[in-house]
């Protein structure tokens, strides 16, 4: 059976502090996740992260230091096998005290290391991760 791949365009958060990057869990994923969303349409990417970080974490960014860092494809997770997540990853210097809210179950801070750990991990996490690596923003935890 030849399923049609579907696309689902999101907009995610990059916040790193101390070598680790935040991340969100979703307790109706059971999984964590980049802050963020789907970007609605006529709506950009920079635009969504702005809406999407408001609704979940309860914050108003400063647009002006919300830095487009890269772009990720992956599997989308806990979906069906054709849906394919394609994600705007924006960098921001988060000073704001965030408060979990909406779909959002806790926020917290990993490294590579420990998100290994947890029970569920998403390809678009895991790509992130070794992206930061790759460009030194992230130190590495494993070695070959």
């Amino acid at each position: 059976m030849n399923q049609e791949i579907r696309i689902l365009n999101t907009a995610g958060l990059v916040v790193i502090k101390e070598g680790k990057i935040l991340l969100a869990f979703s307790g109706n994923k059971k999984a964590w996740y980049l802050p963020g969303g789907k970007i609605d349409s006529g709506e950009t990417s920079h635009q969504a992260i702005q809406r999407e970080i408001d609704e979940e974490l309860n914050i108003k960014m400063n647009p002006d230091l919300l830095t487009f860092y890269c772009h990720i494809t992956a599997p989308a997770f806990g979906e069906e096998n054709n849906l394919i997540m394609e994600q705007d990853c924006f960098i921001y210097d988060l000073t704001e005290k965030i408060a979990a809210s909406n779909e959002i179950d806790e926020v917290g801070y990993f490294n590579l290391e420990t998100y290994l750990k947890e029970p569920a991990q998403v390809p678009g996490v895991l790509t992130l991760f070794t992206k930061l690596q790759e460009d030194g923003l992230l130190k590495s935890v494993l070695t070959s």
